[in-house]
């Protein structure tokens, strides 16, 4: 755990504002030398010109915060900031990489003197839905309408790929940019497959065969974060919008009455309970976090574990020689299903943010632009060995063996593509709240209308919560 976790609520913000006596809102007059941007924010800002379309001052300095994680910081050290200094040579930049990003800056977004730039990510992210509600966070339609950088007669939302905006989108306003472009699915070892002549499964009567083969092979046929059992919760949403559709999805986020009761959900959560009964989870699995448990993946104990396209540079440094990452879609739980088997979740993700009380915004939302230009965003990829929501922006990387299968599987789904919104809405919703009850419908403690019932639970505690915002779409 984090010293700052993710239930961040208003109640605890509030309550360290009032603690310090530092509570200063977007716009206060605490804030002094500043303009306001088209979005009413207040901000210092240069002169705008086809140069410098959003107004950027040249020779204000930028101060930057990294989650580092996963995917580390050297692409912004090594890409990112030097096309920002190459254009701004004048400004100063002030580069920080954190491992506990709402540890760090906690204070100083109470305070009304946050950074200019955060990558909020991590098991130390603060809650956005939070943020978003707290006026905290700038409005990115400026941004998004600005040129993009390689085309002034392209705007810069109409270089991305489809759902890249609404994915940071709260009520009517965009306040977080997400990069990363995730695939989803069902991870497996390619060159152990070929060697036993196994097929991955379309669906959920093939896979329970497969499992049955891969058991008797001595390997066990699945694992997963066990104590992120959450991860789980993603073939469990997947498969249920395979088989009735993506309104089952919807609901959840709208958070409808009885939306976890759908008979989808509830079937999909009986295919993935049954793993266990029949045998087929790695013994241990529930006490492993996903390190362990991706690692024992990886060294050939289990032959299949969901997770989304940063596994395989995740894996990088543990994974045996000989190793092929690969994904599958999620099988289909019935012959009938609503959408086709190649159906997969994507979603963009890897978020950053703009405060909205931050010095130089403007020179936050520039370094934006110049992440989502095709020279930052193929420096990302090469980087991180991550796709990104910039079209095109992948073509003539060599892609190592699992991003390649995720964006063969993205080509394949076309637009069959699922997504779902209240992880990023409601925070707590999400974990602990669905991240225990997977865990209880996973381990056996609790049954699947049990399992039901408590996630409905944690969509209550939501919906009659006066103090969160609430989204629909």
């Amino acid at each position: 755990m984090t010293k700052f976790s993710a239930d961040w609520s208003r109640r605890n913000f509030l309550r360290g504002a009032l603690a310090t006596g530092a509570l200063v809102l977007p716009g206060s007059s605490m804030l002094v030398g500043c303009a306001t941007s088209g979005g009413g924010q207040e901000a210092t800002t240069g002169k705008a010109s086809t140069e410098n379309p959003l107004g950027v001052p040249t020779d204000s300095p930028i101060e930057i915060y990294i989650f580092n994680g996963g995917f580390g910081d050297k692409y912004a050290t090594a890409v990112h900031e030097p096309m920002y200094k190459a254009k701004y040579p004048k400004a100063k930049i002030n580069h920080k990489a954190e491992v506990d990003i709402a540890g760090a800056l906690q204070s100083r977004f109470v305070g009304g003197n946050p950074p200019d730039f955060v990558n909020d990510s991590g098991d130390g992210q603060i809650p956005l839905g939070q943020l978003v509600s707290d006026k905290q966070l700038y409005d990115l339609t400026d941004l998004y309408d600005a040129p993009s950088w390689d085309d002034p007669n392209v705007k810069v939302r109409d270089t991305l790929v489809p759902g890249a905006v609404a994915q940071g989108t709260f009520g009517d306003k965009p306040y977080v940019m997400n990069m990363a472009l995730t695939v989803y699915g069902i991870w497996y070892n390619k060159a152990l497959f070929a060697k036993h002549g196994w097929q991955p499964p379309a669906t959920w009567a093939e896979m329970l065969d497969l499992c049955k083969d891969i058991k008797a092979a001595g390997i066990a046929p699945w694992t997963y974060q066990g104590v992120h059992a959450r991860y789980m919760s993603w073939p469990l949403m997947t498969m249920a919008a395979k088989l009735a559709g993506p309104d089952v999805l919807k609901a959840i986020d709208n958070l409808e009455v009885g939306a976890w009761g759908h008979e989808a959900i509830k079937e999909s959560a009986s295919a993935l309970a049954g793993l266990r009964t029949k045998g087929y989870i790695l013994s241990g699995t529930e006490g492993m976090d996903h390190i362990q448990a991706q690692g024992q993946w990886s060294a050939g104990k289990a032959a299949f574990v969901p997770c989304g396209s940063w596994l395989e540079s995740e894996q990088k440094d543990v994974t045996p020689d000989g190793f092929e990452f690969a994904v599958m879609p999620e099988p289909l739980l019935s012959a009938d299903s609503v959408m086709p088997k190649e159906t997969l979740f994507a979603s963009p993700g890897e978020p950053y943010i703009v405060p909205a009380t931050a010095k130089n915004a403007r020179g936050g939302l520039e370094y934006m632009r110049i992440m989502l230009s095709k020279k930052g965003a193929k420096g990302f990829t090469k980087e991180v060995s991550s796709l990104t929501v910039v079209k095109g922006a992948a073509d003539g990387v060599e892609l190592p063996p699992g991003l390649t299968s995720a964006q063969a599987a993205l080509k394949a789904a076309d637009d069959n593509v699922v997504n779902w919104m209240y992880n990023t809405w409601y925070g707590t919703m999400w974990n602990p709240g669905i991240n225990t009850q997977m865990g209880d419908l996973l381990t056996g403690r609790k049954s699947v209308d049990e399992f039901v019932a408590g996630c409905e639970a944690e969509a209550k505690k939501i919906r009659d919560d006066d103090s969160i915002t609430k989204y629909t779409r």
